[in-house]
């Protein structure tokens, strides 16, 4: 049993899309899958059950690449192959079942979305799979100790990057004496180019106390989050990751919809700025390009720091959410 499966480049697509390969996996267990993905996403992939291989999709003049995807793939005869980009590939492979994402729908969830690929009526949560080797890893980058806050306060859009200093504020809240994860340590995560817009964050509390985990690899940094308590962050890649690993989740979110985008689970919530999506996106003066201001501002410090507590005592005394 072969299965194909090609997802997205960004990060927090393709983990939104990852359920679907789970379901895929349980239906044909100990199936051979190859996942073809764009480079940013690749490393999500390399603890795969199953895994034959990664093709990394560099994207090309022309939409070459995906000549080149059919190049590689054509000649081996696929039981499945998966589409979740819709590109209509499979149409010219081989293969005993297709399946092709086709849906657009932008008034649900991105992952009530991508699942109807699949037919099915409950929507499959975005996963994430570690190994031993990251597992370890994470073991010694995250020791056991007192309790962990991680925090994203980068993002791929300034516009919707919650201001570095109401973060520090935030860490400040939270891991102080009245906070609701007193003396915890920090765990800061973003992308390498990233250091420098958050090196601000990083020096909020004392160095000892400091995980920095700008710049590793996606697994490695899931199976850190595992690790923590509460991750508090910008609608973004990281999110999404912080929410498949399991842990409690935050998302902050300003002028993208959080309909469409909050972090999927029962332990995940979402805030936002008092004005809405719609409010933001049709001001005149809204500018969706690089280099803008933030739209996050009026969120306040208070907001997200009551919205974490009652996170993070979520399901505290035998409560059950309905």
């Amino acid at each position: 049993m072969r299965i194909l499966f090609i997802t997205a480049n960004r990060i927090g697509d393709a983990v939104l899309s990852n359920g679907v390969l789970q379901a895929m996996l349980d239906q044909y267990p100990g199936a051979k899958v190859t996942v073809a993905v764009g480079q940013a996403s690749a490393s999500l992939y390399e603890a795969v059950p199953g895994l034959e291989e990664i093709i990394v999709i560099k994207k090309q003049k022309y939409h070459a690449h995906w000549l080149k995807l059919w190049t590689r793939c054509v000649k081996k005869r696929w039981d499945v192959v998966v589409d979740m980009r819709g590109t209509g590939i499979s149409y010219f492979l081989w293969t005993g079942r297709r399946l092709v994402n086709s849906a657009k729908d932008d008034k649900v969830h991105r992952i009530v979305e991508l699942s109807k690929v699949l037919n099915s009526v409950e929507p499959p949560s975005p996963v994430v799979w570690t190994d031993e080797t990251h597992n370890q890893k994470a073991a010694e980058l995250v020791p056991e100790g007192s309790k962990v806050l991680a925090v994203g306060p980068a993002a791929n859009w300034s516009g919707k990057q919650w201001p570095v200093e109401k973060f520090i504020g935030l860490i400040d809240a939270l891991t102080g004496a009245e906070g609701v994860l007193p003396g915890a340590r920090l765990m800061v995560l973003a992308a390498p180019h990233e250091r420098e817009q958050i090196k601000s964050v990083l020096s909020s509390l004392p160095s000892e106390k400091v995980i920095d985990l700008i710049g590793h690899d996606l697994v490695t940094a899931a199976a850190c989050l595992r690790r923590c308590d509460l991750f508090v962050g910008n609608d973004s890649g990281l999110m999404h990751l912080a929410a498949a690993a399991g842990v409690k989740t935050l998302g902050l979110f300003g002028p993208s919809p959080e309909w469409r985008y909050h972090p999927w689970g029962a332990d995940c919530a979402c805030i936002r700025t008092p004005e809405s999506y719609r409010e933001i996106v049709s001001h005149p003066n809204y500018d969706y390009s690089h280099g803008v201001e933030s739209y996050m501002k009026s969120l306040a410090v208070e907001t997200v720091v009551s919205a974490a507590q009652e996170l993070c005592n979520r399901g505290q005394n035998n409560e059950t959410e309905i």
